[in-house]
């Protein structure tokens, strides 16, 4: 659910821009024990160290840049030692099919952070965590990119013909190699042989048709030819065994944040970013024919309360599925057997899309009749869960007295 949103001119940097928003959650909210999750922008150590109050903790994950990414070969050895000897956390889950799952797995260990100005020293817990889906995603993405380098490596030495450009000098071909392999990040990784082609063809003396006693000279050709390209498997390996680990980073104990919710947390932040796609698909904020700020921040808070409508919305049906067991027949249109315990907003009111209200006036227009279309059984079912009634829906059918 948005509880705040602010509006920033674009040239502004997203760093601490959330910081302003997350005191007024704590000034309306008041709960104490509050958990803020951040994404990039908040796993600084500034933002950080200002969120470390009494009963509140952030939770972020930290950048493989800089120190971080110096201590994260340490962290990955560490999480794949204490996993092949069984002293680590694994994470199953069971899928919509039934079949269980191995997650996420990994371990925590503790660093010493300290806040710029702050003028002291604290502990936070360092969480590392491997998906073994993204593993395997990161590496099928590196193979790919290992097989698009090789290809533009063999195009360095087309084959022999008219038109084709051939190196001819060992500064060229260096610079080339070099050229292809930072393009597609993957210096270290690929090892090139060379071999040097020597042609003499011979050709005529002078301009015009060859003759029977025409001279001839003998012209010498050289070129460098790719012979043979090898994967080097010991620092790819090594990069395979880097892929799918995440650092995560807070100073929440492990009674209020555990491994197991913190990899949990991490994987729903797509229910976020769903908010801001709504806002931007659903609603329609874009694109703003405005010119002044005061017409587009109204504009932005006017939109975030249908965000905020199709939230609520979505969130009791839900819970009320769940309360009772119960499922929702006929939700997708392409698919009306289907049974659902989870609709989306969207669902919810394309069930409602076919409803009309026809009005009916008599010649003078004194006489009005107002007829709406019945409601199914999908419909009643819908407003009885969301606290509404099908009374309330027939309020808005009204008739005139005296016809």
């Amino acid at each position: 659910m948005p509880l705040a949103t602010d509006v920033v001119s674009g040239e502004r940097a997203e760093d601490g821009v959330d910081l302003p928003s997350i005191e007024r959650i704590r000034a309306g909210v008041q709960p104490p024990g509050l958990l803020f999750v951040g994404d990039g922008k908040m796993r600084a150590l500034a933002p950080r160290a200002s969120l470390a109050r009494p009963q509140a903790w952030s939770w972020s994950p930290l950048p493989l840049t800089g120190a971080t990414a110096e201590a994260m070969d340490a962290w990955i050895t560490m999480g794949g030692t204490q996993g092949e000897a069984g002293e680590g956390t694994r994470l199953w889950r069971t899928h919509d099919r039934g079949h269980a799952g191995l997650a996420a797995e990994g371990s925590e260990c503790a660093r010493t952070c300290r806040a710029p100005g702050s003028g002291g020293e604290g502990r936070a817990r360092v969480l590392v965590g491997r998906s073994p889906r993204q593993a395997t995603r990161q590496a099928a993405g590196w193979d790919k990119r290992l097989r698009h380098a090789e290809t533009h490596l063999m195009a360095l030495t087309p084959p022999s013909g008219r038109g084709q450009r051939h190196i001819t000098d060992a500064a060229t071909r260096v610079e080339a190699i070099a050229r292809v392999l930072t393009a597609h990040r993957v210096a270290g990784w690929l090892s090139v042989v060379w071999a040097k082609q020597v042609e003499q063809p011979t050709q005529y003396v002078g301009r015009g048709r060859g003759a029977l006693n025409r001279a001839k000279r003998v012209i010498q050709k050289t070129r460098s030819h790719l012979t043979h390209i090898t994967r080097q498997a010991d620092p790819i390996a090594a990069h395979h065994q880097r892929c799918g680990w995440k650092a995560l980073v807070t100073k929440a104990g492990h009674t209020r944040l555990s491994l197991q919710e913190a990899v949990l947390g991490y994987r729903n932040a797509y229910r976020v970013e769903r908010r801001v796609h709504r806002l931007q698909s659903r609603v329609q904020i874009a694109p703003l024919f405005v010119k002044l700020n005061e017409h587009m921040e109204g504009r932005t808070d006017l939109l975030t309360l249908g965000v905020r409508v199709f939230t609520v919305t979505a969130c009791v049906l839900r819970r009320s599925l769940e309360t009772a067991q119960a499922r929702l027949p006929g939700l997708p249109p392409e698919n009306k057997p289907k049974m659902t315990d989870k609709p989306t907003a969207e669902r919810i009111l394309k069930t409602f899309a076919d409803i009309s209200l026809t009005i009916i006036k008599n010649a003078a227009g004194e006489d009005m009749r107002r007829r709406l279309t019945p409601l199914s059984g999908v419909q009643e079912a819908i407003l009885q869960r969301l606290g509404l009634g099908a009374t309330l829906y027939g309020q808005l059918e009204m008739q005139a007295i005296g016809t």
